[in-house]
């Protein structure tokens, strides 16, 4: 049997006890990040990750040791590639993924790297003066031309396209106009959950579009529970109070009296005589029935002042004859 050095056993355990110890483990490429830029990326992580970077053979074996406590995490060798490095937090993958992604930073192209998308040189001035740079940017494709003594692209031009190496010349030229069309940071390739493995494709979503389907579908969901009669802590009040409403609307149709039907009743009997009347309009009703018509017994007022009126004609003309109070009342009536 092989001798294993102490010192890979010892990594070992540490890697798997960090594994163990975590809620999500991921695997992210540090390829080509400047060792200033990982310091800050650790500070940001200070606290919700712990990035541990060391060989892919050792963090393989580390994985499998955890295969029992953790199922299928081995699955997590598959995205060893570049420069791996193990990431283990408790926040969600999705979180873990957008803080990575924030955390990059645009660098000028190198020569030899691969463009991540179309590299494109802008129209317009290039703020530099008549000289060799001319020469250098027409050569690698870009449309230059002198105006008003500076140097000038005349359209958009793409001058690497994604996935293409660039060349030494094109990244000489990009670094000098000051195009930085590189990402730096670190790249999560996958996560491990609770069982399940998600590659980073899965992981990119539109915060605003998610949010905005969320809330579409809890629209949705509410309103079938609530026409549905499907009661739950959300919708119930909803449901009781819609019911509420139907059968009172039913009581009003039906002329059935209860204890909150009958001054609606009673309104709408006052409003109908009078409309028979010829004293009500028909828009005059469709208000006081708005209102739910306060005044239910609308002649009331009419009748007391009537009453206040006799009073006041009794007490002044008690000695009056029948017949002058009989013609008093008329014209109170008429």
């Amino acid at each position: 049997m092989a001798h294993v050095a102490e010192w890979k056993k010892e990594e070992v355990n540490e890697l798997k006890g960090l594994i163990e110890s975590a809620e999500v483990v991921g695997i992210v490429n540090l390829l080509n990040i400047p060792a200033r830029q990982l310091q800050e990326m650790r500070k940001t992580l200070a606290g919700k990750a712990t990035i541990r970077l060391s060989k892919i053979n050792l963090m393989k074996l580390a994985l499998e040791d955890c295969d029992a406590e953790k199922a299928n995490i081995t699955g997590l060798s598959d995205f060893m590639e570049g420069q791996p490095a193990l990431v283990c937090t408790d926040m969600n993958p999705f979180r873990l993924y957008k803080i990575l992604e924030d955390s990059k930073t645009s660098a000028p192209a190198k020569a030899g790297a691969t463009a991540p998308a179309d590299i494109v040189v802008p129209a317009g001035d290039t703020g530099f003066p008549p000289g060799p740079f001319l020469g250098d940017l027409q050569q690698i494709g870009v449309p230059a031309k002198i105006d008003k003594g500076k140097i000038v692209v005349s359209k958009d031009t793409v001058v690497v396209e994604a996935g293409e190496e660039v060349s030494k010349q094109v990244a000489a030229a990009l670094t000098r106009m000051d195009i930085k069309p590189m990402e730096v940071g670190m790249d999560l390739k996958a996560v491990y959950e609770d069982g399940s493995i998600f590659k980073a494709d899965v992981l990119a979503i539109d915060e605003e579009e998610t949010i905005a389907d969320i809330q579409t579908a809890f629209t949705k969901a509410f309103n079938l529970s609530v026409f549905s009669a499907f009661p739950t802590s959300q919708t119930i009040s909803t449901i009781i109070s819609t019911a509420h409403t139907k059968a009172y609307n039913v009581a009003i149709e039906a002329a059935i009296p209860t204890d909150k039907t009958s001054d609606m009743l009673i309104a709408l009997a006052n409003a109908k005589m009078l409309a028979l009347a010829g004293e009500l309009s028909s828009d005059a009703i469709d208000d006081e029935i708005a209102n739910k018509l306060a005044n239910v017994a609308v002649a009331a007022p009419v009748v007391e002042e009537a009453e206040e009126e006799e009073e006041v004609e009794e007490e002044e003309e008690e000695d009056k004859s029948e017949e002058t109070a009989a013609l008093g009342l008329g014209a109170l009536f008429g």
